[in-house]
């Protein structure tokens, strides 16, 4: 059995005391960590029952690439409830749903196989995005991708359940969320279709909250924004490792405005498109540094913290998945078997390990030359034209930093969403 992540309560407490005590503790963590100040969301955060929202929630007991066997814990299974409780309010993200499942009247235990089709996300991301929305009483607010309904909880407190809509492709998230938010006192509009057309019958919305990744912005969320409004969602290629927040507002006179931010974490792919990830026997070969070539250099890989960079790289030289579990630089291509590895050598040196068709370690040092030269940004231009074009630009002139992003008519390869496995990307989670 999994430890908990919160400590367990005191035997002799009550199931209430229990839950607010867990969540203090898990609020206080997350000021500490940085992740959260005093304000609305904060006070949300300590009223909001999770237990309610996710009475029921899954744990994996099988390794990264193992068949994956899972046990649906439940709250009112009193043996569960020590654990559910550490999953609940230890701020990572809680699995709900298995396989597209009812989630309504399911019979805790065992399952086999599948994967996860919607999550509740972890909660650092959460709060850090609902505090960069500054939601106010009376806004009207679109919450795109409901899961387990937590932002919608929380929007309902801080705005009034009277703006708030909450949306789902799945029938069967928008069904349990329905009736849990109620259990909580909340009613807002709760919406099953599909996510990127938005819900026009509420629109303006002075808000919007994306809680998957998309790969450009449709351009139903910016047509639906109020004057003056705000929409966040993550913007992300094919892999996890590099994310980008895409911040879309409206001017007083109807014009929409977007820039990309690279960011440490982001949500999940969206539904329908394939997230690439490194496999047990790519990751085999290069920790046996089998077929590589090394080589010392002064010139080390750009700081982690360089964030722009790495975004700018992931779409440059799409196709590349950082192993963000090892201690050192390993970054693969998963379709050609490319791969790198980056290790200090001494105080001055690196030694650098590269192998397979692709020479990812020159695709690193090209793209630290042209970031830096168009200002090292962190934030870029997200250019949202007419007819559907889209481009993400940085400088001027000759030293302009570009790149163009898919077109909307561009299908995507649905995968199941166990593609990204545990450990081997920045956490992250679809909804």
């Amino acid at each position: 059995m999994l430890d908990p992540l919160v400590p367990p309560a005191r035997t002799d407490a009550s199931p209430d005391e229990e839950t607010k005590a867990a969540r203090a503790e898990m609020v206080a963590g997350l000021e500490a960590a940085g992740h959260l100040r005093p304000g609305p969301v904060r006070d949300a955060f300590l009223a909001v029952r999770r237990e309610v929202l996710m009475p029921q929630a899954y744990v994996r007991r099988s390794k990264p690439d193992e068949t994956p066997r899972w046990d649906l814990l439940d709250w009112c299974v009193p043996a569960d409830r020590e654990e559910l409780l550490g999953l609940l309010y230890g701020g990572e993200s809680v699995l709900i749903q298995h396989d597209g499942e009812p989630i309504l009247g399911r019979v805790p235990g065992p399952r086999s196989g599948g994967s996860m089709t919607a999550m509740s996300s972890t909660v650092g991301m959460t709060v850090a995005r609902l505090q960069h929305l500054d939601l106010r009483p009376g806004q009207r607010v679109l919450d795109i991708g409901t899961g387990a309904g937590v932002t919608a909880a929380v929007a309902c407190r801080i705005a009034g359940e009277a703006g708030v809509v909450t949306m789902d492709r799945d029938e069967h998230v928008t069904a349990a969320a329905r009736e849990r938010l109620a259990e909580l006192g909340h009613r807002p509009t709760v919406v099953t279709g599909e996510g990127q057309d938005g819900w026009s019958p509420g629109a303006g919305y002075d808000r919007i909250f994306v809680s998957y990744a998309v790969t450009r912005v449709p351009e139903a969320w910016p047509q639906q924004l109020a004057a003056s409004g705000l929409a966040l969602a993550t913007l992300s290629t094919s892999s996890p490792s590099w994310p980008g927040l895409a911040i879309v507002t409206k001017t007083t006179a109807g014009r929409a405005q977007a820039r990309l931010e690279a960011v440490a974490l982001g949500h999940r792919a969206g539904h329908g498109w394939r997230q690439i990830f490194l496999n047990s026997r790519l990751r085999e070969r290069i920790d046996a540094t089998d077929g590589g070539s090394t080589v010392t250099t002064r010139t080390g890989p750009p700081s982690d913290e360089a964030r722009g960079m790495w975004l700018a790289l992931d779409h440059l030289h799409p196709g590349l998945v950082r192993n963000w579990a090892a201690d050192h630089l390993v970054i693969g291509a998963p379709d050609c078997g490319s791969w790198v590895t980056a290790r200090p050598d001494t105080a001055a040196t690196w030694a650098v390990t590269v192998c397979g068709p692709r020479d990812i370690w020159s695709e690193i040092q090209d793209t630290a030359t042209r970031w830096q030269a168009a200002g090292c940004p962190s934030s870029y231009r997200l250019h949202l034209e007419p007819g559907g074009t889209q481009w993400v630009s940085a400088g001027t002139g000759s030293t302009e930093l570009s790149w163009p992003l898919p077109g909307a008519s561009n299908p995507a390869t649905a995968v199941p969403p166990q593609a990204t496995e545990p450990g081997l990307s920045p956490k992250e989670t679809s909804r």
